[in-house]
């Protein structure tokens, strides 16, 4: 969010917290610097074409059919933009992502180099005041001209064209706008194109996963402290002498922090010398993901300061370039790596879970942290949950970004598949998040069972407010919105 609450200008750098905002009400400012460099564009756009030079997507067709002319009046070469995109199928996507989406594709456009009418991004702004959402089917874009077929689907429904939410409701998206109060956008055929020619969904999604996954990475450190402390383990693992000799920095800046929250531990003396590698070697994963994750952030931040479309107008230098900027190999790979870091996350929650209801590696805890086992079953069903979602996580974690198919004869020769990577990336993270509610259910169940009360005064306040959120398990009971409760609750404050 920009400095104003309740605000986001487009004048300003966008940020991750600007798309996650953008999913209910917010006023987007388009302000006058804004609205010259928008004009400015717009303006030499129809200088460029008044002197016949070349402009693709204006006058030609699209594509591989650049070739051919395309429309002579406006109205109808938009709508030979969009009609033929009409082709996505599947589920709708999440409305968070939607909107954050188009946040992005505003920013883009508001950069004034994608020569569009002032009143475009006027319009995308009225949108967010609104809660108004275009159903945007799932499956359709391979990320490489930009999300075309997704954008087209939210540029017509901002036409009043297709479908749309409205509160929550879908229903056909002029009736949408109606109730919203929004005027519907009128586009002529350089509008429409560059409303699609551009990854901003790809980027949207990519953003929203990795700032689930961070806050999933925070929780899980202060999770593997908690798990340490009330086993009773050494804490000579963290020992900064021995993470400066490992020399990775992720490394050695989780251990720095898990130390920090195990200030004060007592170890229990009764554990072996070497703890199994969930828990010894947590500060070499944890910071190896948080090295993977710097290079996430790089590429986010990169794509959210990007002018992504085809071609770009250059009014101070009278030039027209036509290139690639639409191309979503950067969070291709982005997400592939994202997806990567997911997947050995979830491992070690699940890993970590599976050794706390193990009597024979719990020190001693009833199996399944079951309060009475047999005619109570704990955790059981929980553990088997996490078994599930390790696997569908694994199952998602294929690289995306490196899977090229020609199409459009050729045309797109080479693809990225970054909207593939990206919307899978932004499941898995949901996964993620669901796997650190396990295994905080599990601690704050040890603890009702016969763990110790940890010693380290971070710890204990975060089984304190676990304790407090999540009722210890005695008797038996559906744990699904516990489970679901104890990750809202970790993702949105952890310790580190």
């Amino acid at each position: 969010m920009s400095a104003v609450e309740g605000t986001i200008n487009l004048s300003a750098p966008l940020r991750s917290a600007d798309l996650r905002r953008a999913a209910t009400p917010v006023s987007v400012v388009v302000d006058a610097a804004v609205r010259d460099r928008v004009e400015r564009g717009r303006g030499f756009l129809r200088d460029v074409r008044e002197e016949e030079r070349p402009v693709y997507g204006a006058t030609t067709g699209f594509g591989a059919l650049v070739g051919f002319a395309g429309r002579e009046e406006e109205a109808d070469q938009c709508d030979n933009t969009l009609a033929h995109l009409g082709a996505g199928q599947g589920p709708d996507l999440p409305h968070d992502v939607s909107r954050a989406a188009l946040l992005v594709r505003a920013w883009s456009l508001a950069q004034g180099a994608s020569g569009v009418s002032a009143h475009v991004v006027d319009g995308l702004a009225a949108m967010f005041t609104t809660t108004f959402v275009p159903a945007i089917p799932r499956y359709g874009s391979v990320g490489a001209s930009g999300d075309l077929i997704p954008l087209a689907y939210a540029a017509q429904a901002l036409r009043g064209r297709g479908q749309a939410y409205l509160d929550g409701s879908r229903m056909p998206a002029a009736e949408a706008l109606r109730h919203a109060g929004l005027t519907p956008l009128t586009l002529d055929g350089r509008d429409a194109l560059a409303l699609v020619n551009g990854t901003s969904l790809t980027t949207a999604a990519t953003a929203l996963a990795l700032d689930s996954v961070r806050s999933s990475h925070r929780a899980l450190q202060a999770l593997t402290c908690l798990l340490v402390d009330l086993l009773g383990c050494d804490p000579g693992f963290l020992n900064p002498r021995l993470l400066d000799a490992y020399g990775h920095p992720g490394a050695t800046d989780v251990a720095d922090g898990m130390r920090k929250t195990l200030a004060g531990i007592v170890p229990a003396g009764t554990r072996a010398l070497q703890e199994p590698y969930s828990i010894r070697c947590s500060p070499q994963l944890l910071g190896a993901a948080e090295d993977a994750l710097r290079y996430v952030d790089g590429v986010v931040a990169a794509d959210l300061s990007s002018v992504s479309d085809n071609p770009l107008f250059f009014p101070d230098d009278d030039l027209v370039v036509h290139g690639g900027n639409f191309f979503g190999q950067p969070a291709a790979f982005a997400a592939d790596v994202l997806a990567m870091v997911t997947a050995q996350l979830g491992n070690l929650a699940e890993r970590q879970l599976d050794l706390l209801v193990d009597p024979a590696r719990n020190g001693g805890l009833p199996p399944m942290l079951a309060a009475g086992p047999g005619r109570q079953h704990g955790m059981q069903g929980v553990q088997l949950a996490t078994t599930a979602f390790v696997a569908e996580i694994r199952r998602a974690a294929v690289p995306a970004g490196m899977q090229s198919l020609p199409t459009n004869l050729h045309n797109q020769d080479v693809v990225p598949f970054g909207t593939q990577a990206a919307l899978r990336a932004y499941d898995m993270a949901d996964l993620l998040r669901l796997l650190c509610g396990s295994l905080a259910v599990g601690l704050r169940q040890a603890a009702h069972v016969g763990a110790r009360r940890p010693t380290a005064s971070g710890c204990a306040a975060l089984l304190d407010t676990l304790a407090e959120a999540i009722p210890a398990i005695d008797p038996d009971r559906p744990l699904d919105a516990d489970v679901r409760k104890a990750a809202d609750l970790l993702t949105a404050t952890t310790p580190l």
